[in-house]
């Protein structure tokens, strides 16, 4: 489809075809970030997780299209066109990864790589209605990739199954081992954020964590709104740079956020940081004692595709950027129909390196929604 891919293969290669999000360098085949900076950028080295991906039997079946540089939640780019989404014309496919997640939406290809740093991955998973599963901060190499913000950027498998995360993860990630379960009945749940989002999302939520028999709801924190300056902070010190002399190519609503992160202060910065590791300290102590933590992916389906992303990224992010910034595990995961049939999503996650255990209990409860 139109909008999707941005560069292909000259030939088919053998192997099981994976789509590969555009902001991941693969030699000698264009690299644009989704900026028209780099429109004509051809790589001389492949990113670390591509690799792997390469030396486990799996091919490239293009790049797909992203939010300029990362930097949003809509894959509307100026440059390239906005990501449709396949299974709901007129809507946005979400972002950053919006390429990834509708090149499976559509049937492309089963199995998509992505990136996620405030929610990349798992919102585009959620209104295209997709699987995305983000892996604990660190597990799979960013090397290769264009950063957003460093400390929060994770490179992670998108699918039309849970078991294809899975598939992927192994080759990404060959230190990981799955976990059996028997039972969603084996797990202490907390469920939190549910009655934040709109009516049916919530109630397709609220239906799907019915599913887990030991669980009730925690008053889970969200971050201090001073934590996002940090984000900010390592948006502007990857632009900083190239930003002076290439503004007036960067799309104006890319731009505008820029020059927004350019303004940060040190102080503001270390401040943020502070509050970062009060937040990862919180966190820990108030899921101390449960196995899982289950959440409203988007608290919203997908927006229309004329949407402004600036206006709807604080809500958008509102419950996928705290994993982000914790560094946890998190799936998103299709949970039925919400406001105008539009899909919902419920998110599965748990502390670092708790990857095999969200993955297992996301694969049972993909069988009972």
């Amino acid at each position: 489809m139109e909008g999707i891919w941005l560069a292909r293969p000259d030939e088919p290669q053998p192997g099981t075809p994976v789509a590969i999000k555009d902001l991941l360098d693969t030699a000698g085949l264009v690299t644009t970030y989704g900026s028209s900076i780099f429109a004509d950028h051809v790589p001389a080295t492949t990113a670390e997780s591509v690799r792997r991906l390469e030396a486990a039997g799996y091919a490239i079946a293009g790049k797909t299209n992203l939010h300029e540089f990362a930097y949003g939640i809509t894959s509307q780019n100026a440059h390239f066109g906005t990501v449709p989404n396949p299974r709901h014309p007129g809507r946005v496919a979400g972002g950053s990864s919006g390429g990834s997640a509708a090149a499976v939406a559509a049937g492309e290809v089963e199995l998509a790589l992505g990136t996620d740093s405030g929610g990349s991955i798992r919102i585009p998973a959620s209104w295209c209605g997709i699987v995305g599963f983000k892996p604990t901060y660190g597990l799979v190499p960013a090397d290769g990739c264009f950063p957003l913000a460093p400390s929060y950027d994770h490179v992670g498998p998108m699918a039309s199954t849970v078991a294809g995360c899975v598939e992927l993860l192994h080759a990404l990630a060959p230190e990981f081992e799955e976990q059996e379960l028997a039972s969603l009945g084996d797990l202490k749940v907390a469920a939190a954020w549910i009655e934040l989002a709109e009516p049916a999302v919530g109630e397709r939520v609220r239906a799907a964590a019915a599913h887990f028999t030991d669980i009730e709801h925690l008053e889970f924190p969200l971050p201090d709104p001073e934590e996002n300056r940090l984000f900010m902070r390592e948006v502007a010190d990857v632009h900083r740079a190239l930003f002076p002399e290439h503004a007036d190519e960067y799309g104006e609503r890319v731009r505008t956020k820029i020059e927004a992160c350019l303004e940060v202060t040190d102080a503001e910065a270390v401040n943020a940081q502070r509050l970062r590791a009060l937040y990862r300290e919180q966190c820990a102590e108030v899921l101390d004692g449960y196995d899982l933590l289950v959440t409203p992916t988007n608290a919203f389906v997908a927006p229309p595709d004329t949407v402004d992303e600036r206006e709807i990224r604080r809500g958008g992010i509102r419950f996928t950027y705290p994993f982000d910034s914790l560094g946890w595990p998190a799936l998103a995961l299709p949970c039925g129909s919400a406001e105008d049939g539009l899909p919902a999503s419920v998110q599965l996650t748990a502390p670092n390196g708790a990857d095999a255990l969200v993955l297992a209990a996301g694969a049972l409860l993909a069988s009972l929604v």
